[in-house]
Order: C-alpha cells, then sequence, then structure tokens
C-alpha cells in the first residue's frame, strides 16, 4: 500500500502577500503610463538622423498645410500738391486693377479753388502743349478703340480725363490711351446744375496741368472727324474759343429767363448753345472761378430752364464774348427737329456723311473762311465701331 505525501496548504497571510504585490504593480503601471503621457522629448537640431533612401524617394502622403490668405493692402489716396499739380501716390492704390492717377480727396470747392490759381505755363518755354479731352459719361466709352486710334502716336500732346457716374467700375486696358485716367466724379442729372457742376469738375482737374491750354468737352457718343495732328493745329492755331452762343427769342430759348435773375442777369444778356465746347485755358480759368453767376443759375435755372444750355453761354456772352467764336466744333444732326438731335447706327456710317461733316460747311478762322468746321461729331451708337475703325485708315490716316 502506498502512501501519499501532501503539501503543505497555503495559508491565508500567502494569500495577502500575492494580493498586495498585484495591487503594488498595477499602480507602478499606471503612474508610469501617465508620466509617459505627459512627458515632451525634445531633440536637439544639431543631432542628425540617418535616414535610408528608400524612405526619402517615398513621396509623403500628408499634404501641408496652405499658407494663409495674404493681407489685403489698405488704399491710401495722398495727395501731394507741387507747384499747383497734385500728384498722387499710386504705390499702394489699386481699384479694379487700375491705378488711381488722377483721384485725390479734395472737395469741389477745394479743388475749384487750386484750379483757378495753377500758373499758366503759355508764356514760358514750353514746347509741349497739350490739348486736354474731357469726356462726360454716364459709363464706359464704347468707343474708346476708335479714339485710341486717333491718340495713338501723339502721347505728351493730349492729356484725358472722365467723368463716369461713381457707381461705375467696369476695368480698361492698360494700353489703352483712357487707362487711370478717371477723375473724382458725383451723379449728374440731365438738365441739372449738376450736368455743370460735372463739366466744371473736369476743367478743374484739367487745369491743375499748366500745360494744358485747350479744353475740348466730348460725350460717350462723339468721334473726331480729323487725324490727331489736324485736331491739334486747328485748336492750337487760335486764341479764340469755340462756343456755340445765340439769341432765341422763342420759348425754348428766353421764355426759360427767370426774372428773379435780374439784375445780375437781364433777358437781354440771356443766351442759349449747345454744352460741347472747345475753350481756352483763360476762359476755362474764369468758369471754374465764377461764383456769381453759377450761384443765381443754381438757384433760378430749373426745369425747364436747362443749365447745360444756358449757363456757360449766358456767362460767356456777359464777360468774354470777344474771346470767343460763337460757334462749336462739334458736329450734330438736327434735321429731323425734336428736342434731341439724331443719332447714327452703323448702316449710316459712310465715307459720303463723314465728308459731307468734314468739309460741306462754311465758318471763320481767324479771320478767314473755312470749310473745315467740325472737328468731331455725335450722337454715334456703340455699333458704329466696327465701321469706323473700317474706314479710319483711308479717311482720317489713322494707322490700320
Amino acid at each position: 500500500m502506498t502512501s501519499l505525501k501532501l503539501s503543505k496548504p497555503y495559508s491565508i497571510s500567502d494569500h495577502l502577500f500575492h494580493l498586495f504585490l498585484l495591487i503594488i504593480g498595477l499602480s507602478v503601471g499606471i503612474v508610469s503610463t501617465l508620466c509617459l503621457t505627459s512627458f515632451s522629448f525634445t531633440i536637439p537640431s544639431s543631432l542628425s538622423f540617418y535616414i535610408p533612401p528608400s524612405i526619402i524617394s517615398q513621396p509623403s502622403s500628408i499634404s501641408p498645410a496652405p499658407p494663409p490668405p495674404p493681407s489685403k493692402p489698405v488704399l491710401q489716396i495722398i495727395p501731394v500738391i507741387s507747384n499747383g499739380t497734385v500728384n498722387v501716390d499710386v504705390s499702394l492704390m489699386k481699384n479694379n486693377n487700375q491705378t488711381l492717377g488722377l483721384m485725390h480727396n479734395m472737395s469741389d470747392d477745394e479743388l475749384l479753388s487750386k484750379a483757378s490759381t495753377v500758373q499758366d505755363e503759355s508764356n514760358n518755354n514750353v514746347s509741349n502743349y497739350k490739348v486736354a479731352f474731357m469726356f462726360l459719361t454716364p459709363g464706359r466709352l464704347p468707343l474708346a478703340p476708335f479714339w485710341d486710334r486717333f491718340f495713338k502716336g501723339y502721347e505728351g500732346n493730349y492729356s484725358i480725363y472722365v467723368h463716369p457716374h461713381p457707381s461705375y467700375n467696369e476695368s480698361v486696358p492698360q494700353d489703352s490711351a483712357f487707362y487711370a485716367r478717371r477723375i473724382p466724379s458725383q451723379p449728374v442729372y440731365w438738365g441739372t446744375i449738376s450736368m455743370i457742376d460735372a463739366e466744371r469738375r473736369l476743367l478743374a482737374n484739367a487745369l491743375l496741368d499748366p500745360s494744358n491750354q485747350k479744353f475740348v468737352l466730348l460725350s460717350d457718343s462723339c468721334i473726331p472727324v480729323f487725324n490727331f495732328t489736324t485736331v491739334y493745329n486747328h485748336l492750337m492755331g487760335t486764341n479764340l474759343s469755340s462756343l456755340q452762343i445765340f439769341d432765341d427769342p422763342r420759348k425754348p430759348g428766353r421764355g426759360r429767363y427767370n426774372r428773379r435773375m435780374w439784375p445780375e442777369v437781364t433777358i437781354e444778356q440771356w443766351r442759349k448753345g449747345s454744352q460741347w465746347f472747345e475753350i481756352h485755358r483763360d476762359l476755362a480759368v474764369k468758369i471754374v472761378s465764377d461764383k456769381k453767376y453759377y450761384k443765381l443759375f443754381s438757384e433760378f435755372c430749373l426745369p425747364p430752364c436747362y443749365n447745360d444750355e444756358h449757363y456757360l453761354p449766358t456767362l460767356v456772352n456777359i464777360l468774354f464774348p470777344e474771346r470767343n467764336s460763337n460757334r462749336t466744333l462739334t458736329w450734330v444732326d438736327w434735321s429731323r427737329g425734336g428736342p434731341h438731335p439724331r443719332k447714327f447706327g452703323w448702316i449710316d456710317v459712310k465715307v459720303e456723311i463723314l465728308n459731307h461733316i468734314r468739309f460741306e460747311y462754311e465758318c471763320e478762322y481767324n479771320g478767314n473762311t473755312t470749310n473745315m468746321c467740325h472737328l468731331f461729331a455725335r450722337k454715334f451708337l456703340p455699333n458704329t465701331l466696327g465701321p469706323l475703325l473700317k474706314v479710319a485708315p483711308r479717311l482720317l490716316g489713322f494707322d490700320p
């Protein structure tokens, strides 16, 4: 009979000892995990590590974070007045990708005052007297490519100023003569004093350049009917201004006179004429300097009295009649009658019509009779641009 040897049984103290070791182990593990989680490893930049070429050549699957968007430049219009000329710092100024070359922050009153005191360089040895072409337009200039052909090659002999509606924001190509030629503007309403405000604003901005000697007011429907050399020589060849003035005894003429203008303006002095003028610098200065007659017209010439038809003709008739030819150089067709002139479309652009405008009239120029009485014409619709560009090289001598 085999006898079995029994092992020593576990006591209660042995169980407690093992439980105590288990608790200590768990505690050490938890504390170590927490320490490792909160500890940050910093690798000195001086240490170099070997990276296998195979890892370098493999493209990363993680895209780099995009760079933050660039901050927008702050627009700052800083006019610097030197010798009567307003120069503008354009280094940070962009508006629809166009440099604000003629923009400034002067009020109309400040502008008119400054323009009236700019020194005239007509008595100095200046060889590049310029013609200021001033465009009064509600928005874009649809015939600008035709004008670009007209101006091409004569930089330094002209200046351009554009007065659009202030809400107009289309861009102008940088290779155009009209690029960055916009001036600070205000809304214009037909027949009201705002029309005169716009004309005086254009004149004042152009007067800031002392080399501008002749000033031509044009619309978005105007075209030149001769090449630049002919127009320039004709304008510079006389000391007279070209502003239409006539006494209209009918209701649309004297019938618009307001008796409250008396005695500063009498009905015998009241005149009418086209608003599209070509004037000399001395007259331009008088117009922007006028306060007396401007105030009368703003108060008492209200529709059906239209300031654009009466203010300048009456002003010039009273103050400077001897310096004016009493005719406009901008042709328009009133032959059909009515309150508005004829409009010309693409089908009307023919050599015969343009030659009629150019030569089939008779007028006086420097005391002599001439057939070249008009340098510009209106109203040409936007769809005439293509036909005009076709006839321009042969008729006007523009580059093809």
